[in-house]
């Protein structure tokens, strides 16, 4: 293993635990809002209840969620600090804005939200956690942003040996960023969504709060079900902006070798990368690859042999997370339906209660592989065509990325499991009275 290969490695480790918690932040501030919206429009108590329980968990969840989140940041200096220089006027400028802007707002307006139940009005309070949400989902906004150059790169010019920025408005506004958003986002709102239905049904098979999870469920379901429609739609198109921008990345993910107009989707595949082909391939539908690509059957999809193999990204880890985040969020969308189908009475409904307790990881499973694709799909570049991932990384001995990597690893299990037993210890708990 050299410097390269472990500074990948620790980065995909930070990002993947960071991304365990940024989504439920992203989604259940939202729900938290609306909580507290219908309190002040209705004022009926169990909805101001509900916002205080709900709060507690998305408090410990936007901790760890921050203190994971600096040490990614970090690592541009330390193992990409080739990246950040040739890069740095681009992708820094994006981040710089997320953290001084709505990073800020976000975090000033948590802690008068969260210390501001007995000195702030009712809607003063809300307004408090609407500005939360709207920070929240503004910071995501500028990361997925600066994510995005890296995958499709506009508005810049290489001068001195640098990029640097000639068109701001074309870097924030261009189609692969919106795409991304929106997907993402969705995905974090679903991911809230199952959060509260999980934890509202196992409390339902309890009869315990019964009146308290029964409106937690109907608002999540509803909540939930949007967003997995959303996380669908937007999933098709993305997969369309992927075939234009990077066909690499496309063809990796669906094992696709020879171009070819007219390719079929395969429901049954296993690549194999070393003889350039599918060891398996059956139950083929005629021209489904092209339309889903090209909205065309006749369509032309260019093969992964149409590139050198060192500019193909790794075929298997790209083909199999594609697959398990597709086959995720299938599931995750016809669990959500289920749940507004049933959102009326659902604890009538004990056998769906006990699936949607056990559906709660979906929607992480999808995000997390979706990553995954995103990141190893773009390889070998660390930006698309401008940067190869080989010439980003920082020049430190082998040891000293070893010693980080493992040390990362020790200290985010101990915060994980601290976060993770918080949360399900307030969980079980269930709503206190004032």
């Amino acid at each position: 293993m050299d410097v390269l290969f472990l500074s990948r490695l620790q980065f995909a480790a930070a990002t993947l635990f960071h991304f365990i918690f940024v989504p439920l932040t992203l989604g259940i501030s939202v729900l938290i809002a609306i909580m507290e919206t219908v309190y002040v429009r209705t004022g009926d108590e169990e909805y101001r209840r509900m916002a205080k329980f709900w709060g507690k968990l998305f408090l410990i969840n936007f901790a760890i969620g921050v203190v994971t989140g600096i040490t990614l940041e970090f690592q541009f200096g330390t193992n990409w600090s080739r990246y950040s220089t040739y890069v740095g006027d681009v992708f820094g400028a994006l981040l710089a804005i997320e953290a001084t802007v709505t990073f800020f707002l976000e975090s000033t307006f948590i802690a008068v939200w969260a210390l501001g139940w007995k000195k702030l009005s009712p809607k003063a309070h809300a307004v408090a956690i609407w500005l939360v949400a709207l920070a929240s989902n503004m910071s995501a906004y500028w990361i997925l942003t600066a994510n995005s150059w890296m995958q499709h790169p506009v508005g810049y010019t290489i001068r001195n040996g640098r990029a640097e920025v000639t068109d701001f408005l074309a870097v924030i506004s261009q189609g692969f960023a919106l795409m991304t958003f929106v997907h993402t986002v969705s995905g974090a709102y679903a991911a809230a969504g199952f959060f509260v239905l999980g934890i509202s049904a196992w409390h339902l098979l309890r009869g315990q709060n019964v009146a308290f999870f029964t409106k937690s469920f109907r608002l999540a379901a509803t909540f939930a079900a949007a967003a997995a429609l959303v996380v669908v739609g937007l999933g098709h198109l993305s997969g369309s902006e992927v075939a234009a921008t990077q066909p690499t990345k496309l063809a990796a993910m669906e094992s696709h070798w020879e171009t070819g107009a007219n390719v079929p989707m395969y429901l049954i595949q296993w690549p194999d990368p070393s003889g350039e082909r599918n060891a398996v391939e059956a139950l083929p539908i005629p021209g489904l690859l092209s339309l889903l690509a090209f909205h065309d059957t006749a369509a032309t999809v260019k093969g992964l042999k149409e590139f050198p193999a060192s500019e193909r990204p790794p075929i298997f880890p790209s083909w199999l997370s594609f697959k398990i985040m597709v086959g995720a969020g299938s599931l995750l969308l016809l669990v959500a339906l289920g749940a507004w189908l049933v959102r009326g009475n659902p604890a009538g409904r004990p056998g769906f209660l006990r699936l949607m307790v056990w559906a709660l990881p979906l929607p992480w499973i999808a995000i997390e592989t979706g990553w995954i694709l995103a990141e190893v799909g773009r390889q070998p570049w660390i930006v698309y065509g401008v940067m190869k991932t080989s010439a980003a990384v920082s020049r430190l001995a082998t040891v000293q990325v070893a010693t980080s990597l493992v040390a990362f690893v020790a200290v985010y299990g101990i915060l994980g499991f601290i976060a993770i037993s918080l949360m399900a210890r307030f969980a079980r708990r269930g709503p206190v009275a004032d």
